[in-house]
């Protein structure tokens, strides 16, 4: 029987919507992903991330395997790449990983950590999200990726969407963050009014339809800290975000969702 289980061994992988170098990348994994593997298309495998449910074809030579039981331990894997641009993991040929913040390090043992088969060197401090107090990390966290351009199902340094931008500055938080907008949205418990929102709070916003399109962290009840064409604050009022550069509100506020009391 094929293996049916897989982490991520390089950086950062590309999740595509279709078996193809062409198709639209609708996420990405970072290292130490751990994933379940759906199809295989010759090269091209279908994976759901354990983390948040979310699926995308990738090259499968992205992939290390992995048992079922150590599936099931990445579940709770709280070890993490660290707030910094220079996480690097030395392989065993002596090359060179640079890790992207939030990424996991899996299997931690002596220094070391594995993807699969595969003993990568830490020459970092790893860090663990169930050690942290969010109120008084929350705003560090999110400013830290300020100006990390905008990029559609990007999760990684190079490039965020809005909601992988929130779902990274959650999970080095300790909280698990669904992947899209319109699935954060019906996470957390609601903030009835702007005023009363604080820094952490999740602000969500719409489009003439009525979808939820967009998201970012409340910094505190007039500013916003989010991915639109690159991580940005911005000011927000009971209308949505107004944005300077385009002289008009450029995102229109729907609800603000709270995650931790």
């Amino acid at each position: 029987m094929e293996n049916q289980y897989g982490i991520c061994r390089v950086a950062v992988a590309p999740l595509r919507a279709d078996a193809s170098d062409k198709a639209e990348i609708v996420s990405q994994l970072l290292f130490g992903d751990h994933v379940e593997i759906i199809q295989r298309e010759e090269r091209w495998w279908l994976i759901q991330n354990g983390y948040d449910g979310y699926e995308g074809w990738m090259d499968f030579r992205q992939l290390a395997p992995i048992s079922q039981d150590q599936f099931a331990e990445m579940h709770d894997c709280k070890l993490l790449a660290p707030l910094s641009f220079n996480n690097v993991l030395t392989a065993a040929d002596g090359s060179a990983y640079h890790l992207s913040p939030a990424s996991n390090i899996p299997f931690l043992k002596d220094g070391y950590c594995y993807a699969g088969e595969e003993k990568f060197k830490l020459n970092f401090e790893v860090h663990d999200n169930s050690a942290i107090n969010f109120k008084n990390q929350v705003t560090g966290t999110a400013t830290f990726f300020r100006n990390i351009p905008y990029l559609w199902g990007g999760r990684h340094l190079f490039g965020l969407d809005c909601s992988g931008f929130t779902q990274t500055v959650f999970k080095m938080l300790g909280i698990k963050l669904n992947r899209d907008a319109s699935q954060q949205a019906e996470q957390g418990e609601l903030v009835g009014f702007l005023a009363e929102c604080r820094a952490g709070d999740l602000a969500f916003f719409d489009n003439e339809e009525g979808r939820i399109t967009h998201v970012g962290i409340m910094l505190s009840p007039n500013e916003i800290i989010h991915s639109s064409a690159k991580v940005k604050i911005d000011p927000i009022d009971d209308q949505g975000i107004f944005n300077k550069e385009l002289g008009k509100y450029s995102h229109k506020l729907r609800i603000i969702k709270r995650f931790v009391d």
